[in-house]
This record gives structure tokens, sequence and C-alpha cells, in this order.
């Protein structure tokens, strides 16, 4: 159990180093950075919810209850991971930042 969120906080490290400095690179001035970071709590206050709802009801006979969330949540956050640093567009750059955030989200509370 442990182990497996050594990838989750992975994530979350890359994330808190290096989202400031790349949304500044497409613009955002520093009044609105606090404004951006707000996607992590919102999402999760979101997406938590859901996911431990469907993932109660969810039943697969290889791979069980939880698995099929935390493959989804791990190939999503991984295009996020891959795809934020290389945006163009500040919106980009923050749909990235919503999309990883829900993606861990989902892979951390099934």
């Amino acid at each position: 159990m442990s182990f497996g969120f050594l990838g989750i906080q992975f994530g979350f490290a890359l994330q808190n180093a290096n989202v400031s400095r790349i949304f500044e690179t497409l613009g955002a001035s520093k009044d609105e950075l606090p404004i951006l970071w707000l996607a992590a709590p919102v999402t999760g206050l979101l997406v938590q919810p859901i996911i431990g709802y469907y993932s109660d009801r969810t039943w697969h006979k290889k791979w069980g209850r939880r698995r099929p969330f935390f493959a989804i949540g791990a190939i999503l956050a991984t295009i996020a991971l891959f795809a934020m640093p290389n945006s163009t567009a500040l919106w980009m750059a923050v749909i990235m930042l919503w999309l990883m955030d829900a993606s861990i989200n989902v892979s951390m509370e099934p």
C-alpha cells in the first residue's frame, strides 16, 4: 500500500515544484497563480466522492473492484505529466493541471 503511494507522491512533488513556473512562463501573473492553484482542492472535492461511489459498485472478474480505477488514473496522470510542460497556452496548462489532479485523485481514492 505504501509503495503504491510513492508514484502518487512523485506526481504531487513534480506538480508542486514546477506548475507555478510553467504558468508564469505561459503568461500568468503572480496575482493569478492562487486562482489557478484552486484546481486541486476543487477537483478533489468533486472527483473523490464520485469515484468512491462508482468503485463501490464496480466488479471486474480479472481486475477486481479497485484496480481499474488505479490503472485509468495512472495512465491519465502520466499523459498530463508529459503534456503540461509542453503546453503552448496557459489554458492548456490549466486543463492539464485539472486532468492531473483528477487522475491522481482517481488513483488515490477509489
